[in-house]
Parts: C-alpha cells; sequence; structure tokens
C-alpha cells in the first residue's frame, strides 16, 4: 500500500513538471495563416499582395500568377483575390485590374517609370544573405512545424527596445491589420525569403523603404500580445521556416 501511495506521488508530480511544457506560452496565438484561404477575398484598406498572402500562408508569387498580377504587384480597394483559379478566372481580374488602375497614359507612364526606378533594388532568388538577430533578448516560445502558433521564436525584451532588420531587402508592409500580429512589418529579402517582426510598439519604416542589415525598423512592444516580446519569422516561398536555421550562433 506504501509503495503505491509513493507511485503515485511521484506519477503526479512527473505530471505538473511535464505539463508546463504544453502550457502554451504568454503571448503566444493562432496565426490567421494556419487556417485555409477562402474561395475569394476583398482587398481592404492597407492590404497588400505580401500580407493577404502571408495571412493565409501561401507564397505571393503564386497569388499573384492565379490572379494575373504582375510586379510591382500593386492591388486596389474592393479588387476580388482568388486563390484557386483557372486561367480564365486570371484573365478577367487582370481586365478589371486594369480598368480601374489605368486611366490614362499618363498613368501609365508614371507607372512604368516607378519600376524602373525600383528595378534597380531588386532582390533576386540567387542573392546571397546575410542575418542578423532583430533583438537581443531571451528567447520564450521556439519554432515548430506541426504546433499551431509557432511559426517562428518569440524574444523577450523591455518595451521601445530597438528592432533592427534582419537582414537586407524591401518593406513590402507595415501596418496593424493581420489578427493577432500587432504592429506588423514584413520584409522581403529575395524572391523567395521574407521575414517578419510583429507586435511592435512603433513602426519606423513604411512601404516601400528599403533598409540595410541592422537598421532600426520598430521598437519592440506588446501590440495583439500579453507582454513585451518581439515574434519573428522567416518565410521561404511562402512556407514558415525556422530562423534558428538562419540566424548566427549566441
Amino acid at each position: 500500500m506504501l509503495i503505491r501511495l509513493i507511485s503515485i506521488v511521484l506519477l503526479l508530480t512527473l505530471t505538473a513538471c511535464g505539463g508546463s511544457q504544453a502550457v502554451a506560452p504568454v503571448g503566444s496565438y493562432k496565426p490567421e495563416s494556419t487556417q485555409k484561404p477562402p474561395s475569394s477575398y476583398a482587398v481592404k484598406s492597407g492590404d497588400t499582395l505580401y500580407s493577404i498572402s502571408w495571412r493565409y500562408g501561401m507564397d505571393y508569387k503564386t497569388v499573384a500568377s492565379i490572379n494575373n498580377i504582375r510586379a510591382p504587384y500593386t492591388i486596389y480597394v474592393g479588387q476580388k483575390l482568388r486563390f484557386k483559379g483557372s486561367s480564365k478566372v486570371a484573365k478577367k481580374s487582370t481586365s478589371r485590374t486594369s480598368t480601374k488602375k489605368y486611366t490614362s497614359n499618363k498613368t501609365t507612364t508614371t507607372t512604368k517609370k516607378t519600376a524602373t526606378k525600383k528595378s534597380n533594388t531588386v532582390y533576386s532568388a540567387n542573392r546571397t544573405l546575410k542575418w542578423q538577430w532583430p533583438v537581443h533578448g531571451k528567447i520564450i516560445s521556439t519554432y515548430s512545424e506541426s504546433a499551431a502558433g509557432r511559426k517562428g521564436i518569440n524574444i523577450a525584451g523591455k518595451s521601445g527596445q530597438n528592432i533592427k532588420a534582419a537582414a537586407a531587402g524591401k518593406v513590402v508592409y507595415s501596418g496593424n491589420g493581420l489578427a493577432r500580429y500587432g504592429n506588423l512589418i514584413i520584409i522581403k529579402h529575395n524572391d523567395a525569403y521574407l521575414s517578419a517582426y510583429a507586435h511592435n510598439k512603433a513602426l519606423l519604416v513604411k512601404e516601400g523603404n528599403n533598409v540595410k542589415v541592422g537598421q532600426k525598423i520598430a521598437t519592440l512592444g506588446r501590440t495583439g500580445t500579453q507582454r513585451d516580446q518581439l515574434h519573428f519569422e522567416i518565410r521561404r516561398n511562402g512556407k514558415p521556416v525556422d530562423p534558428m536555421r538562419f540566424l548566427p550562433k549566441r
């Protein structure tokens, strides 16, 4: 009887210790990217093709191809985007976009000039990236391929602490339109890689800005979460990958 009682106590102790690993970390969440994309999506104010693709865990190049949207991937409020479809659907989308977006030769010419100017800083898939830590702090949640809400790493820090670009690139989203990410920045580094910086207190760069590795882009905060922290993700062709594989060892 005594042996049985001791065994029960040991079992309860081990369960309590092990159970702490299963508890979701403070500030964790289930990103919208884990949801299946709808049949269509109406573009809202503040959206970019990159943020919409990020929300549903898709590669922006795939979404652009389905809807026949060409670089620099301009979209407009009210435009219906599809995530699956035929070439006929894509052609209709293009026709509607052209009618509403380009109403004169002057506008078309201006757009071409802008694209040409930005082409000098295009980030190709073959470009070698130099990664660095976006912020100094304790890692409080690691990446998991299977667990929902752990598609990156969470790094604790102090409110107002500097958040820096983990690699050189172009800001393709700066806003708070993705639920549970709070104030979010997404940077395009080349044709394959994007990185995201969530829960910021303040956003210091705008969409279209080119940033250097180590450049200050935001300040650490707790928007969309319960404690001061940075949620950092790296995605390759739209799919989350473990940031620890790219960041230098500490």
